[in-house]
């Protein structure tokens, strides 16, 4: 998606980058040799090379199913894409990594075709919310993996670690945080819910998302910088110009590791974990291969490998991994995480823009 630390591309909020290099020019002769094969859509960048190099090579040589990865476009492109191209009895992928946003979406006009768990007997390692399902039961999508905002700041500026999101409100921090600026990808609703109302269920009701909004207007004045950019809060957040915000925990890891003066802290109500699940278009022809992938991809020696080498959070149980407690904090915490309300981004989308532009943006 954009240079993040010249390393981290291509995940996040937007999920994804343009379609440039997405064909593989020796696939053909892949596929002479290998009858068997599958089209996997996955964001572009960074992500996708980390996949190629790490894992489908792998997968094909452990299951005899070639790869053809697939870089996904940003935001809710691919979606549309995938939705036009199964009217039409096509799948430019078979399985795609998708936000969680986007699967509900994908739902309402039975764009996946339902998973059979009996044929991914690794899914019993998921922690179960990884498991995404239609209303009626069926299973839409598989977590793929995962990732944590979380409250960062500059050591130089301030000595002592915040403990929790609460700290954002305090009269110290006037002028000295950078933000997500969209409802959507800051979850700072569900921040606001969590750490003041008691939890993010209090956000069920349209009060109470005016309410959420009214407390996280009096953050207003805290706010130096409502950001798009990531790369541009980053520069600020270790230059010490914008001291604390909200940003990615792997990154701002390997940014300390690299010797800047930064940290980033799980607060007490739990950092905000945010995924990518892999569903399967009703298009795809290639659904045994798809189950043999997405069961493959539950292993927690892969979810293991994913932390080390891309910098995800595994999306199977910790007590299956052999992730070192300093691996594991690296990518994770043991703290329950604030998990974003998905559903009110795809049922109340225009109503949370609007109080967001009302209330917080304008």
């Amino acid at each position: 998606m954009r240079d993040i630390l010249n390393a981290k591309l291509g995940r996040r909020a937007v999920l994804g980058a343009g379609l440039a290099g997405a064909s593989m020019l020796a696939m053909p002769a892949v596929l002479r040799a290998q009858d068997k094969s599958l089209k996997v859509g996955v964001y572009g960048g960074y992500f996708k090379d980390s996949f190629d190099k790490n894992i489908f090579a792998d997968f094909t040589k452990a299951t005899g199913i070639a790869v053809e990865s697939v870089a996904e476009p940003t935001g809710e492109a691919w979606l549309v894409q995938l939705e036009q191209a199964a009217k039409a009895g096509a799948a430019p992928a078979d399985v795609s990594m998708m936000s969680q946003v986007a699967i509900l979406k994908g739902q309402a006009t039975d764009l996946w075709t339902p998973l059979d768990l009996a044929k991914i007997p690794n899914s019993r390692n998921l922690i179960e919310r990884f498991v995404n399902k239609y209303p009626d039961g069926r299973v839409a999508g598989i977590g793929a993996v995962s990732w944590y905002i979380t409250l960062v700041s500059n050591t130089d500026v301030f000595k002592e670690a915040p403990a929790s999101w609460a700290d954002m409100w305090a009269k110290d921090k006037a002028d000295k945080l950078g933000l997500l600026a969209l409802v959507s990808n800051s979850f700072l609703l569900e921040v606001t819910a969590k750490t003041f109302m008691g939890g993010t269920q209090a956000l069920d009701t349209d009060e109470g998302i005016v309410k959420a909004l009214e407390k996280l207007a009096e953050l207003k004045p805290n706010v130096r910088l409502w950001y798009r950019d990531e790369a541009q809060f980053e520069q600020a957040l270790k230059s010490g110009e914008i001291p604390m915000g909200q940003y990615y925990h792997d990154v701002t890891g390997l940014a300390a590791a690299d010797g800047n003066p930064v940290r980033s802290t799980f607060p007490k109500e739990g950092g905000i974990q945010d995924s990518g699940s892999w569903a399967l278009s009703r298009a795809s022809k290639k659904t045994e291969e798809a189950h043999t992938f997405i069961n493959y991809m539950c292993q927690p020696a892969i979810q293991a490998i994913l932390s080390r080498k891309v910098g995800t959070a595994p999306t199977v149980r910790r007590d299956l991994l052999d992730l070192t407690d300093k691996e594991f904090a690296a990518v994770s915490s043991d703290i329950e995480p604030i998990i974003p309300r998905y559903d009110l981004y795809q049922t109340k989308s225009d109503f949370l823009n609007q109080k967001w532009t009302e209330m917080i943006a304008g």
